[in-house]
């Protein structure tokens, strides 16, 4: 998921989406402990998208905060 998808979303999307995606990283996490990861670089794909979501979060509320 990019930038541009991202910023088109809702808030309320963006925070469903962070549930979503933080239940994945705990599945990945277990997998991984379990030695049955496929795809290791999936998690860091996850992890930078939460990172992502959560930045676009925080730069609407300091806009909101700056009006």
């Amino acid at each position: 998921m990019n930038v541009k998808e991202i910023r088109d979303m809702s808030n309320d999307e963006l925070n469903k989406q962070i549930t979503s995606l933080t239940e994945e990283l705990y599945g990945l996490r277990f997998a991984q402990a379990t030695g049955s990861l496929e795809n290791p670089a999936r998690m860091k794909d996850v992890r930078k998208t939460i990172a992502r979501i959560k930045t676009v979060l925080t730069e609407r509320e300091m806009a909101k905060e700056a009006k």
